[in-house]
């Protein structure tokens, strides 16, 4: 084989997920409606939040940073794999594969731990609302916000420095329509079994500790609403925290059945479908799951429309 680990003078090749059969024409022109779904519905939260002054709450500025990691995620693979799919043209720098994984995997951290931060906040709320603005004020919204950024982006740095420390050998195709690093595992011709600890060590922090936290503050939340004498109360919460554990479940389920799985078991077609469905479904659903679960952002969705004379 070719050891070709001295420069990076060569370029990966996405094999990509469609072919030009006609069935796979119908997946891919489908793909992209729901690209164009997912990046109008998480831009249009974005701009709803920051323009209803009604809506600047710790809870919908949680929902606008969701919404922004979301329409980051699906703009950091779609565009690729389209571009590749109608040009032909497969190939990827490996600096390209690696601003690919480093923003794959630092959005993918830090929306783990946003989650748990809105759980957390659904908690106080619920159980605490007399201290809910002291506990959950704009320095600390701010402040656990910006750790979560923080977090991902660590975990992103650290994956990618140590994918970029391979060695790769002549076949440089890789089985994906994106960079993704548990791809990358069988084109290195070093040993990768210390790598693949590293990443579900990560994937333990990302994953595990965030469920944990938000099964704690769930666990709080159920106990408050059981003992709420006002059925109105009652609905109200549950609508507001049943929106949040369905994002919740789309989200993590797909991760950890990706990620924590022994890698001897994965396979490439299995891991593409996988990986489409929380990076470009998931991220079409959470801003149609709130929007159409919550009063506020669709009294204010139609506020705005009627502002701005388009309805």
């Amino acid at each position: 084989m070719v050891w070709r680990n001295q420069t990076f003078n060569f370029d990966f090749i996405l094999l990509g997920i469609f072919n030009h059969s006609p069935t796979h024409i119908f997946l891919f022109s489908l793909v992209l409606g729901i690209f164009t779904v997912a990046f109008m519905g998480n831009t249009a939260m974005v701009l709803l939040i920051y323009l209803d002054s009604q809506l600047h709450t710790p809870m919908y500025f949680l929902l606008s940073q969701l919404s922004l990691m979301d329409l980051m995620l699906v703009s950091t693979t779609v565009p690729k794999m389209a571009v590749s799919y109608l040009s032909g043209r497969k190939s990827i720098s490996v600096a390209g594969c690696g601003l690919q994984i480093l923003l794959y995997v630092s959005l993918l951290g830090a929306e783990c731990f946003l989650l748990a931060v809105m759980a957390y906040d659904r908690y106080v709320a619920v159980c605490h609302p007399l201290q809910y603005t002291i506990l959950m004020n704009q320095k600390v919204c701010v402040r656990m916000t910006v750790a979560s950024w923080i977090l991902g982006s660590l975990d992103g740095i650290i994956v990618l420095a140590a994918a970029l420390s391979f060695s790769y050998c002549s076949s440089l195709e890789i089985h994906h329509f994106f960079c993704d690093v548990a791809a990358l595992f069988p084109l290195s011709c070093t040993d990768t079994s210390a790598f693949e600890r590293l990443l579900f060590i990560c994937c333990v922090v990302m994953l595990i500790f965030p469920v944990s936290a938000i099964i704690i503050s769930y666990s709080g939340v159920l106990r408050a609403v059981i003992r709420m004498g006002s059925g109105e109360s009652r609905h109200k919460a549950f609508t507001t925290c049943s929106s949040h554990l369905s994002v919740v479940g789309l989200y993590y389920g797909a991760a950890m059945f990706m990620y924590m799985r022994p890698a001897s078991i994965h396979t490439p077609d299995q891991d593409k479908m996988v990986s489409a469905f929380y990076t470009i479904i998931t991220p079409m659903l959470n801003p149609l799951i709130y929007s159409l679960r919550n009063r506020e952002v669709s009294r204010g969705l139609l506020k705005l429309l009627r502002k701005r004379k388009l309805i």
